[in-house]
């Protein structure tokens, strides 16, 4: 499966809370083979060793020689991929940014230059022009900051820490797989510390599975100055994923007075019609798109926004998992479309968890009887299940919201 980067590019936003699946970087409880700096003669011998698993992949001992000639390992990478985890916002913080005034009249500004194509590759691919633009305003602030670390340098840091060697592995020989193509030279492979690259933050695998050449001109080009290659990639992309044409992302919902908290998180899913009938309205008016699989998301708890969210939205994780990322660039989507901002409140006077936090906050729970499965940090679906049985058993509201009130009630 093709995995794209989303949120760590240094103009990228630091996720709320960062967490990902197949698709992006994220922690892991391996054991790590390096903690130190290793000579540079070590990661020589590593790429020695490499080199005939990149020549049964295809790979020429001359595109070997020319990808590899200057790569020597770079300790910064390595420190960001241990403390990414670490970088947390509310989602209310991070919409702020996300769907700032100034990147919606942005995004509106390159809706209008590139209009036309837009709407051919909209008519191409079934995605909405304002989804993929809305992706290409958090990935790279519409093509104004693409990053500049040197791709096969980050990637062959990574590949040889060891920490998730099958992903960064896969990762080298996909790069080293379009310089051979003639795709792009080793310098202009230039993007985000953890190897993501162009407009809309592609890894070489997303790359090799999904780019576009949307102008005919012989060349898959997502790093240049004109984006509309990176942008058609994007709409191939989700087209692949499985982009339900004519069905939203999600709409913000009023929920009514009494409403089920259990009910709530992607694990529970109905029709719309059925969300209708227990008397979920969208605040604007109306009814419900109609559609299956359709989840209610609180992602501020039940005093905050909430969300009916369609299939569509799990296309949208295959890019980043993380619900804010998601929400974020829905809302973006919808904003561009001439949507009104979120009308539901916000508990701003939380504060996000932090990772040692959400651990801690993991192994209480399990210790209470109400085992999340897991002890990362990442708040999915099974450690939500397990807050909410939590809440359910102590009185409280059964929305699944982690914040320090929750933190001290386990304590």
């Amino acid at each position: 499966m093709g995995r794209v980067i989303a949120g760590i590019l240094g103009a990228s936003l630091a996720l709320w809370p960062m967490a990902s699946g197949a698709d992006a970087p994220q922690s892991s409880d391996r054991p790590v083979a390096r903690t130190a700096t290793p000579p540079v003669s070590d990661m020589a011998a590593w790429l020695t060793a490499f080199r005939p698993r990149a020549l049964a992949a295809g790979i020429s001992d001359d595109t070997y020689d020319r990808a590899l000639a200057n790569v020597s390992y770079q300790p910064d990478i390595v420190r960001l991929d241990r403390n990414q985890s670490e970088f947390t916002k509310t989602i209310w913080e991070y919409l702020d940014t996300a769907v700032s005034a100034a990147r919606v009249r942005n995004g509106q500004a390159a809706l209008a230059r590139y209009g036309q194509q837009l709407d051919r590759i909209e008519a191409r691919y079934g995605v909405p022009k304002e989804i993929i633009v809305a992706i290409w305003g958090l990935e790279s602030s519409y093509g104004a900051v693409r990053g500049n670390t040197p791709t096969i340098q980050s990637i062959a840091t990574l590949a040889f820490d060891g920490r998730r060697a099958d992903l960064w592995e896969g990762e080298l020989l996909a790069v080293l797989q379009i310089v051979e193509a003639r795709e792009a030279a080793p310098a202009t492979l230039r993007g985000s510390w953890a190897g993501a690259m162009g407009h809309t933050q592609f890894l070489p695998t997303s790359y090799l599975a999904h780019a576009q050449d949307w102008d005919d001109n012989g060349r898959r080009d997502i790093w240049g100055d004109d984006p509309l290659d990176a942008l058609a990639s994007t709409g191939a992309y989700l087209a692949h994923f499985g982009w339900t044409t004519g069905q939203p992302w999600g709409v913000e919902v009023r929920l009514p007075d009494g409403f089920d908290y259990r009910l709530t998180g992607e694990l529970v899913t109905k029709t719309a019609e059925a969300w209708a009938a227990l008397g979920v309205r969208p605040v604007g008016g109306g009814s419900l798109p109609p559609g299956d699989g359709v989840s209610i998301r609180v992602p501020g708890g039940h005093t905050g926004a909430a969300f009916a969210t369609y299939p569509n939205f799990r296309v949208l994780e295959s890019y980043n998992t993380a619900d804010a990322y998601v929400i974020g660039v829905g809302h973006l989507a919808d904003r561009l479309a001439g949507g009104p901002p979120i009308q539901g409140g916000w508990p701003e006077g939380d504060r996000a968890l932090t990772f040692a936090e959400r651990v801690e906050m993991q192994r209480l729970l399990a210790a209470k009887g109400f085992d999340p499965k897991k002890f990362d940090g990442l708040v999915g679906p099974l450690t939500l299940e397990a807050i909410q049985q939590y809440q359910q058993a102590t009185g409280q509201i059964p929305d699944g919201y982690a914040n320090p009130a929750l933190l001290r009630g386990l304590r």
